[in-house]
């Protein structure tokens, strides 16, 4: 089955290819750098994550620019009220953000760009605007006439062919069920900074930065672009007005949105005052892995309601998990092959294969892990498995890491390497045999402190990092 996706733009699930080789060129919209992001925004940057872990598993090559938006109304009206620069006050927040994203094991784009290194990119583009005819100015701001724009609305399938002609919003942000013309330059309000570069002194109206920023790095058409579900409008159609009033050129192939995370049924919003930040989650005692794992496992266009609950149950998922691979590694098995395990492998890869191909349906690929787990579990407690499976069990697993990334601890900061906690281990040994006791439960006690927990068996000493 070819690799499929939901797009937003045709509302059909369809096949999907790069327009050139095997190089997929994709962009998302990041984050909005004014304060820490919350775990409802990080479940957006998971599934791109996934995304991206999935393209590249299926053999394709990646060209994905992630911008950080740097210069807003908040950010501007944020940073006068602390006395601090644009820069001086995002700069916290843009490196939090890359931080969270690195405790989630999320992968880095090839692109990272700040809106704010861009702003001549930007004039140049709203000048070319200006001269195809689809802006015009009013006092000191310059906009972008959707009127001279027929398929707008195209994204959002809505109908905004009784648009009020002239009306304007100035915020970069809104919800409005009428379509309005959006600044593209905005004048500056006094004590305002601003920047200067050929179009009247002002700065980027948000729409703009990434229209701008994606066609710079990726050309006139792109292959994807993610986000969302609450970007496709305003924020994208704008996007598509800007970038193919310009180029005259399909703006995006494929367009591919992340439904919200709930709390209690609501969707998770700084504006509704229920989120919880990774750092939050993680004082708190939670394991990012456990988070990541959580946010990835609910398909991307289903709504996931967040409950601690739900996320005890990820860790758990994930401990049973690294224990059926402990199990493989140490665990001593009979001679030879049944191959009829190998051939259930075999299924399993299959079938995760098939889910993930279908719209990243990641909900029914851990279904098919789990399900193998399960069967080989039972398998290896009635001593039918054996040590030739171990290889098509093993693999199973590390196409799962692949792109769920959960199944390995992360060592933290002054953690033991494996070399010394098997170092530790044969002294304990020794000391068991020499009959040393108080030794060797010294040494249990200070792996436990170092986060490596031992388990004697009839095979030996097993162990796991916490």
């Amino acid at each position: 089955m070819p690799l499929r996706f939901y797009n937003t733009l045709t509302e059909r699930v369809e096949d999907f290819s790069p327009l050139q080789g095997s190089t997929v060129r994709m962009y998302t919209c990041g984050p909005t750098v004014y304060n820490y992001v919350h775990i409802g925004n990080l479940r957006t940057f998971t599934f791109q994550d996934i995304l991206r872990r999935w393209l590249r598993y299926r053999g394709y090559q990646l060209d994905h620019v992630m911008n950080l938006t740097d210069v807003d109304d908040r950010i501007i009206q944020l940073s006068v009220a602390a006395g601090k620069t644009i820069a001086e006050y995002t700069e916290v927040y843009a490196q939090a953000f890359l931080d969270d994203c690195a405790a989630l094991r999320l992968e880095r784009p090839e692109h990272i760009v700040k809106a704010t290194d861009h702003i001549a990119d930007m004039a140049q583009f709203i000048r070319r605007l200006t001269d195809k005819g689809f802006t015009y100015e009013r006092d000191g701001s310059i906009y972008f006439s959707i009127a001279k724009f027929p398929a707008y609305g195209r994204l959002s399938h809505s109908d905004f062919s009784g648009i009020k002609a002239g009306a304007r919003v100035d915020v970069d942000r809104y919800d409005k069920d009428d379509a309005r013309d959006f600044a593209l330059w905005k004048a500056p309000k006094p004590g305002e900074p601003f920047w200067d570069c050929g179009v009247g002194p002002g700065r980027p109206g948000w729409h703009i930065e990434c229209a701008v920023m994606a066609t710079k790095y990726l050309g006139g058409t792109i292959d994807i672009h993610t986000g969302g579900v609450d970007l496709v409008f305003p924020h994208h159609e704008n996007e598509i007005a800007e970038a193919e009033a310009l180029t005259g050129q399909p703006f995006v192939r494929y367009w591919l949105h992340a439904e919200h995370l709930l709390l209690a049924d609501e969707k998770m919003s700084k504006s509704l005052g229920n989120t919880f930040t990774l750092r939050e989650m993680m004082a708190r005692g939670y394991h990012p892995d456990a988070i990541r794992y959580l946010l990835s496992s609910v398909p991307y266009r289903k709504k996931l309601n967040f409950t601690f609950e739900a996320l005890d149950a990820a860790a758990n998922a994930i401990e049973r998990l690294r224990n059926y691979k402990l199990r493989l590694d140490t665990a001593k098995f009979p001679a030879g092959v049944n191959a009829a395990l190998d051939q259930r492998a075999a299924q399993a890869v299959a079938a995760f294969e098939t889910a993930l191909d279908d719209d990243l349906n990641t909900a029914e690929a851990l279904g098919a892990v789990f399900e193998f787990v399960r069967e080989t579990n039972t398998a290896m407690d009635a001593g039918e498995f054996l040590a030739g499976n171990v290889a098509s069990s093993k693999d199973v697993l590390a196409r799962f890491d692949k792109v769920f990334d959960v199944l390995e601890p992360r060592l933290k900061a002054g953690a033991l390497s494996d070399d010394a906690i098997q170092s530790l281990i044969n002294e304990r040994n020794a000391a068991r045999k020499a009959r040393n006791f108080a030794r060797a439960d010294q040494i249990r006690g200070e792996l436990l402190e170092k986060g490596v927990i031992l388990e004697d068996t009839k095979d030996g000493v097993r162990w796991k990092r916490k």
